[in-house]
């Protein structure tokens, strides 16, 4: 059946997290510090107005772009944030997460050869919708000796005629990296100078620790040639609700509206209504702080296990992972996650999973309970013993 596959489908690789999780399925009193999702429940709040929504009746199609009284108050939010403003009429979409909204841009944005600059390590669902538009993509490494932070000029450097846009991720998965205000100018700068569009997931914006996160949208001169996305899933723990959106100029959220239309209709009716809540309900406020504050103590256990075993860690100041580096091992970051999870049932995520750049690291969460993560330090600190 070969021959049906179409090439660009053929060219994307298995999606190499699954086979740890597999390999884990099997085992017995496995650790995993692999899942990329809060282990967190939804906030009550949020699951009653879900279940209202039910109890109402509000299980037809919405409008495409989603219930105006959600776009509403995410562009409120974006305003009281960041001080950027979006029409709620016809500037925010409504979308099944961010996964579709990345979609969603590069079928907008692309024609075949157009190429996105991505830096990495990055989320392993950035390079596949690149590749499913017919576009390319192009990275550009970063390095712990910067604290992950991509250096402009290498940007700039990567820059061809077929250049389309950036595509940043911050703050980051896997490094947990948050940008620095003078990087995100350069930034904006080269996207000027070069007419650029810059395409900005801020899934994690609320789960920043110890520093400040900026929107790139915010910058000066930055928002006509921004695609803002977000959504509900990390910073609400509400990833089965599946709900993201995408804010942009006019003319541009018309494009993604058109590909939304065309593709999912609308994102899930009860889900927009349990997201509204999220952002008016102060009870929902206060469990995300909560939880925020809970992320930080695990991080800050984590953090410093792993640089006292001698995986040395730069600071994850954003979402809820660290990218410790495994080089005492002497092991590839494959071999080194294959074994830790055979030998002491640890689950951890290779960095060459997010790139090349990635490799002598793995990725770690703290998505996952503090006694958790205290017994996987133990694990890793008698492995490295054995390896190092």
């Amino acid at each position: 059946m070969g021959k049906y596959i179409s090439k660009k489908v053929a060219s994307i690789p298995p999606y190499a997290i699954k086979q740890f999780f597999d390999i884990a399925a099997t085992m017995d009193d496995i650790i995993s510090l692999g899942i990329g999702e809060p282990d967190f429940k939804t906030p009550e709040p949020i699951l009653q107005a879900g279940i209202q929504a039910l109890q109402d009746g509000e299980t037809h199609y919405s409008v495409n772009s989603g219930i105006l009284p959600l776009r509403q108050a995410i562009a409120a939010n974006l305003q009281e944030r960041y001080g950027v403003s979006y029409d709620p009429e016809s500037e925010v979409i409504i979308t099944v997460g961010v996964s579709e909204s990345l979609r969603l841009v590069f079928d907008a944005i692309l024609d075949p050869g157009d190429e996105v600059i991505v830096p990495e390590p990055s989320y392993i669902g950035y390079v596949p919708p690149v590749l499913l538009a017919a576009g390319k993509a192009v990275t550009v490494p970063t390095r712990a000796e910067n604290n992950f932070q991509p250096v402009p000029a290498e940007i700039e450097a990567a820059i061809t005629p077929r250049t389309k846009a950036l595509l940043m991720g911050y703050p980051n998965n896997p490094t947990g990296t948050v940008l620095q205000q003078e990087i995100m100018t350069a930034i904006v700068r080269i996207a000027q100078k070069h007419d650029l569009l810059i395409i900005s997931d801020e899934i994690y914006d609320r789960l920043v620790y110890d520093w400040q996160h900026i929107s790139f949208a915010s910058l000066p001169g930055a928002r006509e040639r921004i695609v803002l996305l977000g959504g509900f899933s990390k910073d609400y723990a509400m990833t089965g609700w599946r709900l993201g959106y995408a804010a942009a100029p006019n003319a541009l959220a018309s494009a993604l509206l058109k590909v939304h239309q065309y593709t999912i209709m609308c994102a899930s009716t009860v889900s927009q209504y349990a997201a509204l809540s999220a952002l008016t309900d102060p009870a929902a406020e206060e469990a995300v702080q909560a939880m925020i504050a809970e992320y930080d103590v695990r991080r800050r256990i984590l953090v410093n296990g792993l640089n006292d075993i001698g995986l040395a860690c730069v600071e994850p100041r954003g979402a809820f992972y660290a990218f410790p580096s495994v080089a005492i091992t002497g092991m590839d970051a494959m071999a080194f996650a294959e074994k830790l999870l055979l030998e002491e049932q640890v689950a951890v995520i290779p960095g060459t999973v997010f790139g090349t750049s990635g490799e002598g690291y793995v990725r770690c969460t703290y998505a996952t309970a503090t006694d958790q993560i205290t017994e996987a330090l133990n694990r890793i600190a008698r492995f490295a013993r054995r390896h190092g």
